[in-house]
């Protein structure tokens, strides 16, 4: 089984809940938080600081794997954070995603315990309180998407006094941090790929609006087809998604039969957040019709019976025995 990010193994991914809400207006995916970095615990804004850091003696250049100093000294009980290399993106605000490549490692040995550039996937996380240790939420916060940022995150703003036993991390260790931020997210972002005719009349059609606005979508009243449809609507430039990979996304869901919305997230306030591998359980045809799709793409999945609920549908909603269903997906990144 691929190795998760240990920023990632105390606060799992969120999944779609993919019920027959009938509003059409739920939202799904809020990463769920460890006791560990619970809002009940969070301490209050820390002092930001300059200083010290250790020096980056190797992998100097934005997305290289960088190599760093043991620390100088006694580190700050401060947050020290410093800005590499500044980028010249969007402004990285609080709750936002982002997708970033980062090394960590123990200030007082210099020992790795962690780092993305191995593992060739880079990390997809909300910078929200209760979802990621406060150090990377109060440092990376108003920074650039294309910058890197050293962090030197004491214990308070780390991993607390119990430390985190599987890094080896103690409760006494204060983390160094270089984070590569490639780019940043929020719940009004859309898929900004090159729009795909829609030429088949017997298949709904989807808006192309590109302001994270809910695109319409027009299903036809005909019969829908008996097989697993997956097409692009807008199709962008980024890798094919893989079948183990996580996914953030926009995406709303209709059944074909009168074309009511039973769930979305577009305008809702959030995005969402889910495993392909675990979507096999809940709607194979969904994990199905993504799978081998590019990042920044709009598509348009239709999901016969078989491939999504069948005879079981959720209790309580609009989604029927023998529905067959309509997502669009607005893949943002993926991990």
């Amino acid at each position: 089984m691929r190795r998760r990010s240990l920023l990632l193994a105390a606060v799992p991914a969120g999944l779609v809940t993919l019920a027959g809400c009938g509003d059409g207006k739920s939202d799904s995916g809020k990463t769920g938080a460890s006791p560990s970095a619970s809002a009940s615990s969070a301490p209050p804004p820390p002092k930001i600081v300059d200083g010290p850091l250790p020096a980056v003696t190797a992998g100097t250049k934005f997305g290289e794997k960088p190599t760093v100093a043991k620390g100088p000294g006694e580190p700050s009980k401060d947050l020290a954070v410093k800005t590499l290399i500044a980028g010249s993106g969007r402004t990285i605000a609080e709750n936002d995603f982002i997708q970033a490549n980062y090394l960590g490692q123990i200030w007082s040995t210099a020992k790795v315990f962690d780092n993305s550039y191995d593992r060739k996937r880079p990390l997809v996380i909300q910078l929200a309180q209760g979802g990621i240790i406060d150090g990377w939420r109060y440092g990376l916060a108003g920074k650039k998407t294309g910058s890197r940022v050293q962090l030197a995150v004491p214990p308070t703003w780390g991993y607390g006094t119990e430390g985190n036993a599987q890094a080896g991390i103690k409760g006494t260790d204060t983390l160094v941090f270089v984070i590569d931020l490639i780019d940043s997210f929020n719940s009004k972002s859309s898929a900004k790929g090159t729009p795909v005719p829609q030429n088949d009349a017997a298949l709904p059609k989807v808006a192309t609006n590109t302001d994270g606005q809910v695109p319409k979508v027009t299903v036809p009243r005909t019969d829908p087809p008996n097989k697993l449809v997956s097409e692009y609507v807008l199709e962008g430039d980024g890798p094919q998604l893989k079948a183990d990979q996580t996914i953030l996304c926009q995406f709303q869901g209709l059944v074909w039969d009168g074309g009511k919305t039973f769930q979305r997230t577009y305008g809702s306030g959030r995005l969402s957040q889910f495993s392909l591998e675990q979507m096999q359980q809940a709607v194979k045809g969904l994990a199905q019709g993504l799978t081998g799709k590019k990042v920044g793409s709009r598509v348009l999945i239709v999901v016969p019976p078989d491939l999504g609920y069948g005879d079981n549908p959720p209790s309580g909603g609009v989604i029927k025995k023998g529905a067959t269903l309509v997502f669009t997906v607005d893949i943002l990144a993926a991990m």
